[in-house]
């Protein structure tokens, strides 16, 4: 499957001055070139927008179009913004400081156009070399079930392992820029709310995340607010698949918490490990009144199909 595709890759980018050239290389490496990348730089002062728009003579024949907002709104809102100034008919989303292996968008795409699926997505792996741990999310993939009740369960999908149709994107509204955090996770379970609507994960290891003490995985706090939001709006798209709904809320808002224990315990904060551990009670309580006696409101449509912004730069 030589040459280039219609793939638009959607990099949001934030203080990655230092890791952006990396990243980009991995997209001019592919074996299958996309269509075009765009990077939005969302408000960043290191100068990443210069390093990005600079290394477009880089891009083995692949259009780089660099845009910047003027201030911070977030990974949603500066993944919008990319998908908006994109043309590609499929989306695959890469963070800006992570890389792809050079198969990563053929065999991608290879696996979305033989089967009818939203989305696919694969198997990742964290540190170096010979001490790279492979992270199996086709293993969670395949447990059994049903796939979206499991995908909400445990959450396993890496965003910048996603490869996307555009108009499945579209239709489930972008993402929430309201949500700081795991604003993907919430948008591969709107991709899929629909029981008619299905995903893969295979089992092949064609990304190399970097985690930094800077990067939005590292805002324990938050994440977990924001992830309690996104288990109490998915509660009615649980009632109509199969299983006993409660169970699946009470497992979801356990694994929340228990993800946070471990965050702070990573760090050494034993004080707030062990309030999250002391509050997890008390959540699945709340969890279940809201389940039983409360109605979430509905996830909204967070794409401006209607004009640009203008605030951009722009090389080709």
């Amino acid at each position: 499957m030589p040459g280039k595709t219609d793939i638009s890759v959607i990099v949001a980018a934030y203080q990655a001055a230092g890791t952006i050239e990396r990243t980009l290389a991995s997209i001019a490496a592919q074996t299958l070139k996309p269509l075009e990348v765009v990077v939005v730089d969302d408000g960043s002062t290191d100068g990443t927008f210069e390093v990005a728009k600079a290394l477009g003579p880089d891009m083995n024949g692949i259009e780089l179009l660099v845009f910047r907002t003027e201030a911070n709104q977030g990974a949603g809102a500066a993944r919008n913004r990319a998908i908006m100034e994109s043309t590609g008919t499929v989306l695959a989303f890469l963070d800006a400081d992570d890389e792809w292996l050079p198969e990563k968008l053929e065999r991608s795409l290879s696996y979305l156009e033989n089967g009818d699926y939203s989305f696919v997505a694969h198997d990742y792996l964290t540190g170096e070399s010979d001490n790279a741990i492979h992270h199996d999310c086709e293993r969670r993939f395949r447990e059994g079930g049903d796939a979206f009740v499991n995908l909400y369960r445990k959450g396993y999908i890496a965003s910048s392992s996603v490869v996307a149709r555009r108009d499945a994107v579209l239709a489930a509204g972008g993402f929430d820029p309201k949500l700081a955090n795991a604003q993907d996770f919430d948008l591969w379970l709107a991709m899929t709310s629909d029981p008619g609507q299905r995903f893969l994960v295979f089992g092949e290891a064609l990304l190399h995340y970097h985690p930094s003490s800077g990067g939005i995985m590292s805002h324990t706090e938050r994440r977990l607010q924001c992830c309690l939001v996104i288990a109490r709006r998915y509660i009615p798209d649980l009632m109509r698949r199969p299983g006993w709904a409660p169970a699946s809320v009470w497992f979801r808002t356990a694994a929340i918490y228990l993800e946070a224990v471990q965050a702070y315990g990573n760090r050494g904060d034993i004080v707030r490990a062990l309030l999250s551990a002391v509050k997890m009670p008390f959540s699945l309580f709340a969890m279940t009144l809201f389940y039983f006696f409360a109605s979430p409101r509905p996830r909204g449509k967070y794409l401006d199909t209607g004009a640009h912004q203008t605030e951009t730069g722009k090389h080709g």
